[in-house]
């Protein structure tokens, strides 16, 4: 498990510029005490997320009868957290927290990507048979360093009197609900359900 003082390492851009602006706003608070506060939280999940997530991207894909891709071997784990429970996070925090302090926002419920896949599917197309869940799932090429799991340890929260509560059943049953009305809401919401585009590094695509 990571905790807040556990070493960043960044494996690409996106990660990095998260990594960069954490050190811009400590330097705020170590020279000027701006009162600032960093959270970082587990995977959050609910309805209203832009369905480029892979749980509203699996919902949207089987309720159009579409199956869900899956990078690579789709053994990689994620810790999910339900949209309200961070919420409650924020507001605890600004409540309790300390300035120049970071907050795990965090969960121990974790599964791997193919069992997500495999949860979704026996809940909207109700069934349980491995050959009939195998058959809505297609395993596409892996994205580049897709970290294979990052657990985070939320004592420093749990001492300042907030856990998650909303349990995953319930979680991803409203959740699912919500997308079959409210998939059409964003616009170009079809292009969000391609999958994660992969291109080839540069250093196989320049010439000798």
């Amino acid at each position: 498990e990571f905790d807040e003082s556990s070493p960043k390492r960044p494996t690409n851009p996106y990660a990095s510029s998260k990594a960069a602006a954490e050190c811009f706003v400590q330097s705020y608070w170590e020279r000027y005490q701006f009162p600032v506060v960093i959270t970082r939280s587990s995977n959050v999940y609910g309805p209203h997320q832009y369905p480029e997530k892979v749980i509203p991207k699996f919902i949207s894909l089987l309720q159009q009868n579409r199956k869900c891709c899956i990078h690579g071997s789709g053994l990689q784990r994620r810790n999910f957290l339900y949209a309200t429970d961070v919420v409650e996070a924020f507001l605890t925090i600004l409540k309790e927290g300390k300035p120049g302090e970071i907050y795990n926002i965090g969960t121990n419920f974790e599964m791997s990507i193919a069992q997500l896949a495999k949860e979704l599917i026996h809940l909207i197309k109700k069934t349980s048979s491995e050959s009939e869940m195998e058959h809505w799932m297609d395993y596409v090429k892996d994205r580049p360093t897709n970290d294979l799991r990052y657990p985070m340890n939320s004592e420093k929260m749990h001492n300042l009197g907030w856990r998650p509560k909303v349990p995953w059943k319930e979680g991803i049953k409203k959740t699912i609900e919500w997308y079959k009305e409210n998939f059409h809401n964003w616009k170009n919401s079809e292009k969000a359900l391609e999958p994660f585009p992969v291109t080839e590094p540069f250093a196989r695509l320049s010439g000798p």
